[in-house]
């Protein structure tokens, strides 16, 4: 009998490139939805500063929808490094934005969304620069046992 030895590494195969690239899309409209998508007198804001004026449900809400691209650097694995400070953008951002009155100024000011996207497109610049340095791969070769 012999025995096959499979070397088995992650394949960053084109389709994985292209749902990481649509992940990346969905978290910046996402972001734009709730940080920026309006503006008025040079003050742009988003849904994160109008839902936020709920008390408490507001906050929680654009906190769970801000945990999208959070999501997306756990599923495509872009490091726990940008996963923590993603984490804190979001705690300042809910924290921040419980304080009567203040916190909804500081919703208008503080885009952990907008902070956080850009992150994820520096990690996954990251990723495709580390994946296209790999070696390349051998074929299988059948060892006698």
């Amino acid at each position: 009998m012999t025995a096959i030895l499979v070397d088995v590494e992650r394949d960053d195969s084109p389709a994985e490139t292209l749902d990481l690239e649509a992940d990346i899309e969905r978290a910046h409209r996402l972001a734009r939805l709730l940080d920026t998508e309006f503006g008025i007198a040079g003050f742009r804001f988003g849904l994160d500063a109008i839902v936020g004026l709920v008390p408490v449900v507001g906050d929680a809400i654009t906190f769970l929808a801000g945990l999208y691209p959070i999501h997306i650097v756990r599923k495509h694995g872009l490091g726990e490094h940008v996963e923590r400070r993603m984490i804190a953008n979001l705690l300042i951002d809910a924290f921040g934005g419980a304080l009567p009155v203040v916190g909804d100024l500081f919703d208008v000011y503080f885009k952990a969304n907008v902070l956080n996207v850009r992150l994820l497109e520096k990690a996954a610049r990251e990723a495709r620069v580390t994946s296209s340095h790999r070696p390349t791969r051998q074929p299988l070769q059948r060892h006698p046992s």
